[in-house]
């Protein structure tokens, strides 16, 4: 807990539709990223289909989320980290070297540095996520930086520089940046704060729901349905 308590906790997750609770879950996990897929296909399971859209923040956006969503041919508008900084430019402004920024050469597959040397693939390796997703990172490195001006702020290390790239990633964060920055993209980027923050308002504010009074997972399940279904029925009955 917040204030350091060991309790049982859930992370009570939600999909709304004109504030209608039309989907709940209960996940044993603090990250958001961890729940999304269970989520969806709990919804799988209730209605027989598969979403069409999903809009949801940043904190949904993951390789391995994306992935699952381009496999069921879902359309995505789910933000990836510095989505809003990337659309404000703080994120250049913040770290100006960052990897990102770099130019980078897809046809002969190499980075180049803010000196203008090329920084060639040296490689790449496996990582695996706390879910079991596997990630393929490659890594590229500058030949030379000694007598760089700018190396003070480029990097730190005292070899040359190394960045190491998740390409895959890149490629669904290019796809997801499109779709939010088209019309029906920001017209659900719009949407979605209004659309599903306030029934979590009036559940917790309005209706003084703050803890589950069950205990087990099975048990507050239930409970979560006996709340979604009050706070549909109180919509409906306004």
């Amino acid at each position: 807990m917040l204030n350091g308590q060991l309790k049982p906790g859930y992370n009570f997750q939600i999909s709304t539709n004109n504030q209608y609770i039309v989907n709940y879950s209960l996940h044993q996990t603090t990250a958001d990223t961890t729940t999304s897929q269970e989520h969806t296909e709990i919804y799988k399971e209730q209605y027989n289909h598969i979403p069409d859209v999903i809009t949801a923040d940043a904190g949904y956006g993951s390789e391995q989320n994306y992935q699952y969503l381009c496999e069921n041919k879902i359309e995505n508008y789910v933000k990836y980290n510095y989505f809003d900084k990337d659309q404000s430019g703080k994120a250049d402004k913040s770290h100006p070297f960052k990897a990102d920024t770099l130019y980078y050469n897809s046809e002969d597959d190499y980075y180049v540095c803010p000196m203008g040397q090329q920084m060639q693939n040296t490689g790449a390796h496996q990582t695996k996520t706390k879910t079991g997703f596997i990630q393929t990172i490659r890594s590229y490195q500058a030949t030379n930086c000694n007598g760089c001006p700018l190396r003070g702020v480029c990097h730190k290390s005292k070899g040359p520089r190394v960045i190491e790239v998740n390409h895959t990633l890149n490629k669904y964060k290019e796809k997801v940046r499109e779709n939010l920055n088209s019309e029906q993209g920001i017209y659900h980027r719009k949407k979605r704060p209004c659309d599903v923050e306030p029934v979590f308002a009036n559940i917790k504010n309005n209706h003084h729901f703050k803890r589950f009074m069950l205990r087990g997972k099975p048990k507050a399940e239930v409970e979560a349905g006996l709340l979604a279904l009050a706070h549909n029925l109180r919509k409906k009955a306004a």
